[in-house]
């Protein structure tokens, strides 16, 4: 993987927009959409000039729910999972065995990072140090800089000062038997690892210190070599580009990043709140009584088939008989294509694949993967919660054209 250098008419517009700016932000941000100086919207914009539109999948769900909806079975050599983030807060202990799932079947994943989480440091048997974790001013993050180095003698430079932003961050502590020293980092006189590549099962997993490397501003600063070196150990073929940006719908994970835990932090914005919500209480104290004559409730009739539907199912579920549920499942899906679209049903086979996929306006690969998970399942014995529940997602993405 190579970052291009025809696109000179790109960074000259990003170089008007870093310089010719009176109030430039500095923050480290890591965003894919910002122009910033520490954004990476160049970064993420030449990756996807050197694969097909299908073949670079910038993820707009957690990657737990993107396994879980797309990937029933890991496909060997099929993506490189990519994550560039200051701290990657959204993989927690299950979606992290998610990506090492992933990665052991035969894939890859590149994680830039400037601190790692406990799960995965724990699998992959590494621990790191950083000097200068209490650093976080603008100010005192424009005193930090740094030499970089690759390891691989085939590349043209393998030396690369930064003169910003350079956190002491580097690996202390890996295990030599699986692992690859890729890049090393100056640190008091001496080279520590950066950059390294451990062998997980049957794929790769590469571990990068430096997120600030791929930002806007070292981009257009000379430094899109390491860049490109280092992405170009990633095989080619289809990128799942993570930007942590939703949290899951099949897992309780408390999100940090809400509205209103950012306004807890500051004592300013608490108080302010406070005030609003006593307001509020007032005003409705202050203006209970009704305005008008209080209009009588119309109810709905009830619909005793539904409940009796939820009756059924619950007690499917109470006896843990999944097998039963898919099977209706399926039977309830195929009258559904037959009564909507006039097939025939009773052999699932390519032809049949072919004519669903073009009048339902499914993908051939969608409608393929589908209708083969309902042979599979058709033909066990038993089946488990979490078969059943795939298999529904696959159904609901399906009759939704997702």
């Amino acid at each position: 993987m190579k970052l291009k250098k025809n696109t000179f008419i790109l960074f000259m517009l990003l170089s008007i927009v870093l310089v010719g700016c009176s109030k430039t932000d500095w923050r480290e941000n890591f965003r894919e959409r910002s122009t910033d100086p520490f954004g990476t919207y160049i970064l993420t914009e030449e990756a996807k000039l050197m694969f097909h539109n299908d073949d670079f999948i910038i993820l707009k769900q957690h990657v737990y729910d993107y396994f879980i909806d797309i990937y029933y079975d890991y496909e060997p050599n099929f993506a490189n999972y990519v994550c560039v983030k200051p701290s990657a807060y959204r993989l927690n202990e299950e979606t992290t065995n998610k990506i090492l799932e992933f990665v052991g079947a035969g894939n890859d994943a590149f994680f830039s990072l400037n601190h790692f989480n406990d799960y995965l440091s724990e699998a992959l048997k590494f621990e790191t140090e950083n000097l200068d974790n209490e650093v976080y001013t603008i100010e005192a993050l424009r005193a930090l800089n740094g030499t970089l180095y690759l390891k691989n003698k085939k590349f043209k430079d393998t030396a690369f000062t930064f003169d910003r932003n350079i956190r002491k961050n580097y690996f202390s502590k890996i295990d030599s038997s699986h692992t690859t020293v890729l890049g090393t980092q100056e640190i008091n006189g001496n080279q520590q690892p950066n950059f390294i590549k451990i062998k997980y099962q049957k794929g790769n997993i590469f571990l990068h210190t430096q997120p600030i490397a791929f930002t806007n501003f070292f981009l257009l600063n000379g430094k899109e070599d390491y860049a490109a070196n280092v992405f170009s150990y990633l095989p080619n073929r289809t990128i799942i580009w993570d930007p942590q940006i939703r949290s899951s719908k099949f897992q309780n994970e408390k999100d940090t990043t809400s509205a209103l835990n950012f306004f807890m932090k500051h004592p300013s914005l608490r108080w302010s709140l406070y005030i609003a919500f006593i307001g509020l209480l007032l005003f409705l104290f202050t203006n209970y009584r009704r305005k008008q004559r209080a209009i009588p409730e119309v109810k709905k009739l009830k619909n005793s088939t539904q409940d009796f539907t939820h009756t059924i199912a619950n007690l499917y579920l109470k006896e843990e008989n999944h097998k039963n549920i898919v099977s209706k499942k399926i039977t309830y899906f195929l009258e559904q294509m037959r009564s909507k679209y006039h097939l025939e049903t009773h052999n699932l086979n390519s032809d049949f694949i072919e004519k669903l996929a073009a009048k339902s306006g499914n993908s051939l690969h969608t409608t393929k993967y589908l209708i083969n998970t309902i042979v599979a399942l058709n033909k066990r014995s038993e089946c488990t919660q979490d078969e059943l529940v795939r298999l529904n997602t696959l159904i609901e993405n399906f009759l939704q054209n997702k």
